[in-house]
């Protein structure tokens, strides 16, 4: 029971994290260019949005972009120090981990190379107006491979010893 519990908190903060780092690489890359309209929070999670009139081409493209950048960057810092964070005595600390190191390598690949298509563009629609959408959908999915070989290789190694190790 405390091990689902575990899980479910731990997922559902990993989600939130991923929010915070995606959605607010976007609103430092707004405020950095003065179009930052409002913050929307939704059910299905939060929105930055900017007076994209105000724009241009690149920097909307930048834009779109700063979000990808950044939780990939986050997530490969937690693939960096995945040893020393399986150290950590908290099961708490180490689920947490676990979960935000998965949902930052893959998310946004996954919705770059795949899922953009069902869902109107969003922030491919920018990334578009700095480079060809086939290179940035290509990138993005063989971005998606190298997360996933990490995962597999690596992260889920590293976590699954650490569990076992420290029940």
């Amino acid at each position: 029971m405390e091990r689902r519990m575990r899980q479910g908190v731990c997922l559902t903060l990993g989600i939130v994290i991923y929010f915070i780092v995606h959605e607010g690489a976007h609103a430092l890359v707004a405020m950095h260019y003065g179009v930052l309209k409002k913050v929307n929070v939704m059910l299905m999670g939060i929105q930055v949005d900017v007076y994209h009139e105000q724009m241009t081409d690149v920097q909307m493209g930048l834009f779109c972009m700063a979000s990808a950048v950044a939780t990939l960057a986050v997530a490969w810092l937690l693939v960096l120090l995945r040893e020393r964070i399986c150290a950590v005595k908290s099961k708490y600390a180490r689920a947490l981990a676990w979960y935000v190191t998965l949902i930052l390598l893959v998310l946004d690949p996954l919705y770059l190379s795949v899922l953009y298509g069902f869902v109107g563009g969003g922030d491919m629609n920018g990334i578009a107006l700095i480079m060809p959408k086939m290179w940035a959908t290509i990138g993005f999915a063989l971005l998606l491979a190298v997360d996933i070989f990490a995962v597999v290789k690596w992260v889920y190694p590293s976590y699954k010893r650490s569990f076992a190790e420290q029940d």
